[in-house]
């Protein structure tokens, strides 16, 4: 009789080890394997954002979050476009020699497609973010020959809508592009492009 109670006491103690042993075991596998996967903040610091711009309406800019910095897009009316040529002798880089950018970008509009303009919102002098100003002439606030750009109120640099720098601010060099590209029509992977992830 005392073999029986044994073997069942036995038992009964090897299932509930075992049991709390498997309870122990995911409990501190879980958190193991969360702190292996990147975190938000992790993937938002370096890893590529992928952004909608279904409903970015011309003349308007969407700003989104890639390591840890500002990045607008714009989409830019033909007016818009079309003031860029006319501006060319009161920038300091009109053909973003010494800026930093992709080569898809190193043409007057600054951008894979001429209508969607991607930049780094972080100005190159001292790091400020420049705000829009879309605004032409007296409206903006910024003269009667202002073409709508971005202005830096830190130290009043000033760039026009392909984030160009002008002449005599102090800004050094033109907004970065970033490196991006279409995924498809709509959506647009900021922080890779066919060179690979920056």
């Amino acid at each position: 009789m005392d073999d029986l109670v044994d073997t069942k006491r036995r038992r009964f103690l090897t299932q509930v080890t075992a049991t709390a042993w498997a309870v122990g075991g995911v409990f501190t596998a879980v958190p193991l394997i969360r702190s292996m996967t990147p975190s938000a903040r992790a993937k938002a610091a370096g890893a590529p954002v992928a952004v909608d711009i279904s409903a970015l309406e011309t003349g308007q800019m969407l700003t989104e979050e890639w390591r840890g910095k500002p990045v607008w897009i714009i989409r830019r009316s033909q007016q818009m476009l079309d003031e860029l040529a006319k501006l060319e002798d009161v920038l300091a880089d009109p053909d973003s020699e010494r800026s930093e950018q992709p080569g898809y970008a190193k043409n007057t509009h600054r951008s894979r497609e001429p209508e969607i303009l991607v930049l780094v919102g972080v100005c190159t002098h001292l790091g400020c973010s420049p705000v829009q100003n879309f605004a032409i002439g007296p409206a903006s606030g910024l003269g009667d020959d202002w073409p709508g750009g971005f202005f830096c109120p830190c130290h009043a640099s000033k760039f026009d809508l392909a984030g160009r720098v002008y002449k005599n601010v102090p800004a050094p060099t033109n907004l970065v592009v970033p490196p991006y590209k279409f995924l498809n029509e709509t959506v647009i992977l900021v922080g890779e492009d066919d060179g690979g992830v920056a």
